[in-house]
């Protein structure tokens, strides 16, 4: 798995922990890559999912005002958590990541989505994102 794939993959489970318990994302960090699993997880890799999910939590309102335009027919608080955390995160990675092409984003959200979400969770983010991503380039 790439570097930044797996790097999403964990800022996921940390901003769905982050809700789940109301806890910051920094207060989670220290136990999160202390278990087993993600113990030896690369410097890079902690680097770029801490930060992805501590700017998605700073973000949040920004991020959930933009998912609510384009979230036709669905409110933020019936959306599955995994995927409003995704979507959460790509909308971060459109709107404030310049370095990320867009493709990329949007993809690496599909994918997630495909993998910890239901079976229609991959054509529901890639059609939020999409909007959102068209509004962007509008701009």
């Amino acid at each position: 798995m790439r570097k930044r794939t797996k790097a999403r993959e964990l800022a996921l489970q940390l901003l769905y922990q982050a809700e789940v318990t109301g806890a910051d994302v920094s207060e989670l960090v220290g136990a999160f890559f202390a278990m087993e699993a993600n113990a030896n997880e690369e410097r890079s890799v902690r680097e770029f999912a801490v930060g992805l999910a501590g700017n998605v939590r700073k973000n949040l309102s920004l991020l959930d005002e933009q998912i609510t335009k384009f979230a036709t027919n669905w409110q933020l608080d019936r959306m599955a958590a995994v995927d409003r955390n995704i979507l959460r995160m790509a909308s971060y990675e459109l709107l404030f990541c310049d370095d990320i092409p867009p493709k990329v984003a949007i993809n690496e959200a599909v994918e997630l989505a495909k993998k910890y979400g239901d079976l229609e969770s991959g054509k529901f983010v890639n059609g939020i994102l999409d909007k959102i991503n068209k509004t962007r380039e509008a701009r």
